[in-house]
């Protein structure tokens, strides 16, 4: 049986974590180095099917064995918790293998394609989430957790506005995705968040079509009992110039207060002769080795909770994911999605 490593007892201090990760793709990529990258944490083993992306990795992290299947890497009893950050398709499959091994897991989001395969997991996930976190990385955005902080001060939320734009190419650059799980899913785990988990008692949701075929526009409404709203908007509309991860905002009012968190592109603007430049888009960061930013705290998050420290914060559990999925699926069907 797999006994994780914990706290040294010679120095008092606690280990890094030993993680492996799968899938070696854009993000999974990000995952390795942070990983890599943290004090908290240490890279022991990574897989992928696509030998590419094995090479890849493989130079990139050259002291780490990389494999082309979970299996085998699960017989690997010195690795003590997993992130999954391949395909939708395959999270629900994967995650249910490194659950059953005894290992706690990290799951990139969405968690599934739909709801029922989400509810897939349930029979292997502790009732406390306490070998399951949802990867919601807004969650660890800098903005976002001294909104939320304000939100929690202040109370009495009476309408939320937020927005998630990305360029036009983006429906070609991930074919068959929409806005609704592409982007706007982060915006409804911020909302459920802020709401403190409480369900909304209406749902509304609208999709506009490029061509008559590719969703590139999500509108969604969410009303709560307490009469509090929120208006969400996500979309594959701006134009290139507004560069790779166009722009998020996020605005809260309450009864006599308002907040405003702009969380992408970051406050840093870069001009030459002819263009303007947002060099720091998403809080993400793994440049010269030292990770910063929502991806390095969300991995520290993992990394108390896989040492018994902390559960999972509010946001980022089995049963978050599950609600997100069951709005989603109410929205898109809203939509006629």
């Amino acid at each position: 049986m797999h006994q994780p490593r914990g706290e040294s007892q010679a120095s008092g201090r606690r280990d890094p974590v030993r993680i492996g990760v799968v899938g070696l793709g854009q993000f999974g990529r990000l995952h390795t180095a942070t990983v890599a990258g943290v004090a908290e944490a240490e890279l022991t083993l990574m897989v992928d099917p696509n030998a590419a992306a094995r090479a890849a990795a493989q130079a990139a992290h050259p002291g780490v064995s990389v494999v082309a299947d979970l299996a085998t890497a699960l017989q690997d009893d010195t690795v003590e918790a997993w992130i999954v950050a391949s395909s939708t398709a395959s999270h629900v499959p994967l995650a249910q293998q490194i659950l059953q091994a005894g290992r706690p897991v990290l799951v990139e989001k969405p968690l599934a394609e739909d709801l029922a395969a989400a509810e897939q997991l349930a029979p292997q996930v502790a009732a406390d989430s306490r070998n399951f976190m949802m990867g919601h990385v807004a969650l660890f955005n800098t903005e976002f957790r001294a909104l939320a902080e304000e939100c929690r001060r202040r109370r009495g939320i009476r309408f939320m506005n937020l927005v998630r734009h990305r360029p036009v190419g983006t429906a070609q650059a991930f074919p068959g995705e929409n806005p609704f799980h592409l982007t706007m899913v982060h915006d409804l785990y911020l909302v459920a968040a802020l709401m403190e988990g409480e369900e909304p008692v209406e749902l509304r949701a609208r999709a506009g079509f490029r061509t008559g075929e590719v969703c590139d526009l999500a509108l969604a409404e969410l009303r709560w009992a307490d009469g509090a709203w929120a208006a969400l908007t996500a979309s594959f509309l701006t134009p290139d110039s507004m560069g790779a991860d166009g722009f998020d905002r996020i605005e809260v009012f309450g009864a006599d207060w308002a907040a405003r968190a702009s969380v992408n592109p970051r406050p840093l603007q870069v001009w030459d002769a002819t263009t303007t430049q947002h060099p720091l888009t998403l809080e993400i960061s793994t440049a010269a080795g030292a990770p910063v930013g929502m991806l390095a705290e969300q991995l520290r998050a993992f990394c108390r909770m896989v040492r018994g420290a902390e559960p999972p914060p509010s946001g980022a559990r089995y049963a978050d994911a599950l609600r997100v999925q069951r709005w989603l699926k109410e929205l898109c069907h809203a939509a006629g999605l």
